[in-house]
């Protein structure tokens, strides 16, 4: 009898025990074994670490009921798989934490470091605005990184032109370091971005926008003279041409060009000799010609070409902008109503008739005859300022 109540005993016993090692959930085999993972521990703000707790364990039979994460940035989450995806906004270093628990109740905790990399904060300053052709000073030098490890800086100085053909605007590199130049030709709001990159990977992009105004300018015209002169001897029958531009820069008004030839003094040289002028301006479209008369034998032969009224005369002494002096300038001299005379222009003399005649064959006392060209234009020299603002 005592030994029944012995085995009795030691079977209470026995079954408090299993009792106890179960907990409040009633007999069972245990916690489970808790296990994380993460697939980067370094990353910079904003980007998202993927954590994987598929390796914890827990004996059988218990299943894994659920996963609590919690990311050490205030942020937690509960799951059915063993895997989840989390996003840290804020740089600093961060104990992401996995609690697993089983059918039973019974749980286990891992915990992995993540270190999460400050973006650096770019400090920029540009100018209220430029003007066009001026140099704009784009200062980012009091960037700053939280690390305090050394920056790379790169421009894009144009922000809807996609240089570098990778489908994105903001990242040709126009230019490299902390302070750039960029120089505009046009007149308009002119975008383009600065992105700095930290020693850790991190980079921020900062788009900016200039002003870029057109310049003024003051445009006048003045009258002036030029006078040209040549001289020369031709044989009969041979030419000399002449090829010249009256005055660059200018709007042609008038021309007067007189040919003119030396006087034969002895009356066996008379009748005076015959000699042509032609002028050809190819860019106007002007071709002209004339021969030299002898009206009074007193007097040289002559022939003279004139033309006035050539183009109008502009408007003087305004202000106008512009995006360059040379753009402007090209602008007016350029005005289809006032181009007419502009380029080369070619003159041909030519000795048409030196012989006088004489009824002695194999007599030539005139074979060929001197002569003088002077040719005087009247133009418009443009003259453009820039005028301060």
């Amino acid at each position: 009898m005592g030994n029944q109540s012995s085995r009795v005993a030691k079977a209470l016993a026995l079954l408090l025990l299993a009792h106890s090692l179960a907990g409040c959930g009633g007999i069972g085999p245990g916690n489970p074994n808790a296990s994380i993972s993460a697939d980067t521990v370094s990353i910079n703000a904003g980007e998202t670490v993927n954590f994987d707790a598929r390796d914890s364990t827990t004996p059988n039979p218990t299943i894994i009921d659920e996963f609590r994460w919690e990311f050490g940035d205030g942020n937690s989450k509960t799951t059915k798989q063993g895997i989840v995806s989390h996003a840290y906004e804020n740089p600093g270093n961060y104990d992401a934490r996995v609690i697993v628990v089983n059918d039973e109740g019974g749980s286990d905790s891992a915990s992995v470091g993540v270190f999460v990399n400050a973006l650096p904060d770019i400090d920029l300053q540009i100018p209220d605005f430029v003007k066009t052709g001026a140099a704009a000073t784009l200062d980012a030098s009091a960037t700053t990184d939280r690390e305090g490890g050394p920056l790379e800086f790169s421009w894009d100085f144009d922000a809807d032109t996609d240089s570098n053909g990778d489908s994105d605007p903001l990242n040709d590199d126009d230019y490299q370091g902390p302070v750039a130049e960029v120089t505009f030709a046009t007149a308009g709001n002119m975008t383009g971005a600065v992105t700095v990159f930290d020693d850790s990977g991190g980079k921020t992009t900062k788009l900016w926008t200039l002003r870029v105004l057109s310049r003024s300018f003051r445009v006048a015209w003045e009258e002036a003279s030029f006078d040209y002169d040549w001289s020369g001897y031709l044989d009969q029958g041979e030419s000399h041409e002449i090829q010249h531009l009256p005055g660059e820069g200018v709007r042609v008004i008038s021309v007067t060009a007189t040919l003119t030839l030396s006087r034969d003094l002895l009356p066996i040289q008379w009748p005076e000799d015959n000699f042509s002028l032609e002028l050809d301006v190819p860019s106007s479209g002007w071709r002209t010609s004339t021969i030299t008369t002898h009206e009074n034998i007193t007097e040289n032969a002559s022939a003279t070409i004139e033309r006035t009224e050539m183009n109008p005369f502009p408007e003087s002494g305004y202000t106008v902008y512009a995006d360059s002096k040379e753009e402007l300038e090209q602008s007016l001299l350029n005005d289809p109503n006032g181009r007419f005379g502009q380029g080369d222009w070619i003159w041909t003399i030519t000795a048409m008739q030196c012989d006088p005649d004489m009824p002695v064959d194999g007599v030539d006392p005139d074979q060929g005859n001197d002569w003088s060209f002077d040719a005087s234009f009247v133009v418009l020299i443009l003259r453009i300022s820039e005028v301060a603002v």
